[in-house]
């Protein structure tokens, strides 16, 4: 009998891409879309964790290249996508529960009341342990880097900047309660498919080209109960989590490094 899967995402279309690549394969029960953070919350925490100066960066990177990239590079994003047969599919609305949180009470209420065997984390907050020892599933989720090397974000342009080629791809994990902390059960390199057109926002594309075939053969394992994992040490993850870099940063490694 296959095991009962579901899937918590964030808002946005990145998670229905992944949600239109499984569905072909595999029975996903229902969803469940977390509405996320405020941005005052968000940015608040941040600024705590990394100080003014470097959050103010932060956004002035996001609102001008980020923007510029989103704008200038949508030819490229959808070229990835066809010659991976990525698309977008709604989430069927008889399946799909919207909650405030998922760490909230109704968030774990609606856990429990699923009762799932397995469930893929696409996108969405860092999951409290509360939540994760709700229910007696595998949490599973793409990660855009190499952990333990590269967790938090954008962990294939990080890669880069630090001249570690050998690092810059993506990684299938199983979730604990760190970031991006949790045992490893596929990874693979995006070097050999990045191109001149590529930048800051494709790699994400590319990630997803390759992740999805590592997610769908970790989810097959995992339903025949044959899927083997590999654990990190606490040396290899004792590193700090990467972030947007700042605007200031940014430029100065496109235009002196030709990091894009």
């Amino acid at each position: 009998m296959d095991k009962k899967i579901i899937m918590i995402v964030g808002d946005w279309y990145y998670p229905k891409m992944v949600y239109q690549n499984l569905k072909t394969n595999f029975d996903i029960q229902h969803i469940i879309v977390d509405n996320g953070e405020s941005t005052s919350k968000l940015l608040k925490r941040r600024i705590k964790r990394l100080g003014l100066l470097q959050v103010v960066g932060q956004l002035l990177f996001r609102i001008f290249v980020v923007s510029y990239i989103n704008a200038t590079s949508k030819k490229r994003f959808q070229n990835i996508l066809d010659e991976n047969n990525i698309k977008q599919s709604n989430y069927d609305l008889n399946k799909t529960t919207r909650v405030s949180s998922i760490n909230s009470e109704e968030g774990k209420k609606l856990l429990k009341s699923l009762n799932p065997d397995i469930i893929v984390i696409v996108t969405t907050r860092i999951l409290s342990k509360k939540t994760l020892q709700s229910v007696n599933a595998k949490f599973i989720n793409i990660h855009s880097g190499i952990t333990p090397k590269y967790r938090g974000l954008h962990g294939a342009y990080w890669s880069l900047i630090n001249k570690d080629k050998e690092n810059c791809g993506v990684t299938v994990h199983f979730v604990d309660e760190g970031i991006d902390t949790g045992n490893i059960l596929y990874q693979d390199l995006i070097t050999d498919i990045i191109t001149p057109k590529d930048n800051f926002m494709t790699y994400t594309y590319l990630q997803l080209a390759k992740a999805l075939p590592l997610l769908k053969k970790s989810l097959k394992e995992l339903q025949s109960d044959r899927l083997i994992s590999k654990p990190n040490t606490q040396e290899q993850i004792n590193n700090t989590p990467y972030y947007h870099p700042t605007l200031w940063f940014y430029l100065y490694n496109r235009w002196f490094r030709g990091i894009k």
